[in-house]
């Protein structure tokens, strides 16, 4: 789906990339190595860029783009597969490091901007569960139902945001999740 906005239309999208075992690189090189590979990163990332999209270190070993423009959903995971096959950063022993992305693209898979990066998060966890060094795309996703107990405060508070907000209490209660995985670097 294409955003629309002052006159045209545009794709909106975001990728997050993480460096494939970085934690190795620190640990056998020391953190200036772990400095250089991150800055040769994301210099080889800035350097590649289509017009519209700008790069951002979100933190640790991880990069996000964020797409706005004319390309089609497939252009860009083309582009990000290119980007992938093309990242030459070398660890000090000459091994090639890999680098796995995730995106999404509003509003196709999200309509809010939390929901967005959450979905692009899951397509790259999906693809380091997997080995990496790959892209992965935000799919639809299966709701598990888990019996869970909460207080009738907490319900009656959680139905007063949903209702300010404009937005389903689950869509909050996922946005939650997320900020208490990332809370404990799950």
């Amino acid at each position: 789906m294409k955003a629309e906005g002052a006159g045209t239309e545009e794709i909106i999208a975001i990728a997050l990339i993480d460096s494939d075992r970085f934690d190795h690189i620190n640990h056998d090189f020391g953190p200036g190595e772990g400095d250089r590979i991150l800055i040769e990163t994301g210099r080889y990332i800035q350097q590649s860029l289509p017009e519209g999209a700008r790069v951002y270190r979100i933190g640790g070993d991880e990069f996000g783009i964020l797409f706005c423009g004319d390309m089609e959903r497939e252009e860009i995971f083309l582009f990000l597969n290119e980007l992938r096959s093309h990242f030459d950063v070398k660890t000090p022993d000459g091994e090639a490091q890999s680098i796995t992305i995730g995106m999404a693209t509003a509003f196709e898979d999200a309509s809010r901007c939390a929901e967005l990066i959450r979905k692009a998060d899951s397509a790259l966890y999906r693809v380091k569960l997997t080995g990496g060094n790959r892209v992965g795309m935000a799919r639809e996703e299966k709701m598990v139902p888990k019996t869970s107990h909460y207080t009738q405060d907490q319900l009656q508070r959680l139905s007063r945001l949903s209702k300010r907000e404009g937005v389903g209490e689950a869509i909050l209660l996922r946005e939650a999740m997320d900020m208490l995985l990332k809370k404990y670097d799950i």
